[in-house]
């Protein structure tokens, strides 16, 4: 078995978490950057939602604040949009596409979009997946048995799963956001090129953590093959 006090998979862990942080600064860049250039149409971001929802032909969905920067969502269980305070009142690029972009989750849902609908079941296997597959796979290390390593492995799985469905959600709902808000005259010409760039910098977020996931499923893979040639 790999020692405590040296494992040289944690190279994979380290390439994964410089990924994440390389996105997540580009995005918070990209978004600060299009904060500051005002909507020509005037619109803030909750009013974009509400515009975006009526063409949309929805009208059950509520529209709420909620505290924070970018913690944007939409919440399909209680149909509630939650605009960030970074988004809600402001009248930005940013915080129009923003908005649109989870209106698009909200349209997804109207749809029944088979990737939403698929990510939604996935939920509880991967919340429980992210949060006992480590304890597991060490105990698997631990006891040298090769059942709990694999258990590990497969729940850990669950969530790599997760992830790789969510990337065409995502995907997804910025294609119908940016439709609709030059389809619809919401943002100028020159306004849609810096919304595209706000939404293809928060989706490399995602892709970015699914390549961290796979990375460290690799890392379980391999310390479960040390673990066997040493029994």
């Amino acid at each position: 078995m790999y020692g405590w006090y040296y494992d040289p998979t944690f190279i994979l862990v380290f390439a994964g978490l410089i990924l994440t942080l390389i996105a997540s600064a580009g995005v918070k860049s990209t978004f600060a950057r299009y904060s500051r250039v005002r909507c020509m149409s005037g619109y803030t971001g909750a009013q974009a939602a509400q515009e975006v929802l009526r063409i949309s032909g929805i009208y059950d969905v509520r529209i709420e604040r909620v505290a924070g920067e970018l913690t944007d969502h939409y919440d399909p269980r209680a149909k509630v949009l939650r605009l960030s305070d970074s988004t809600y009142g402001s009248n930005s690029v940013a915080a129009v596409c923003v908005a649109a972009h989870e209106c698009g989750h909200a349209i997804q849902h109207q749809k029944g979009y088979g990737p939403l609908v698929l990510r939604s079941t996935l939920v509880p296997a991967a919340n429980i997946g992210s949060s006992l597959s480590w304890p597991i796979f060490v105990a698997g290390l631990i006891f040298s048995m090769r059942p709990l390593l694999m258990l590990g492995i497969l729940m850990f799985g669950l969530a790599v799963i997760f992830q790789l469905v969510t990337l065409p959600v995502e995907f997804n709902a910025s294609s119908r956001a940016i439709r609709i808000l030059e389809g619809n005259g919401m943002l100028g010409e020159s306004e849609i090129t810096g919304a595209k760039k706000v939404l293809r910098a928060a989706a490399m977020t995602y892709v970015a953590s699914l390549a961290s996931s796979i990375l460290q499923l690799l890392r379980l893979v391999i310390l479960a093959g040390g673990n066997r040639r040493d029994d």
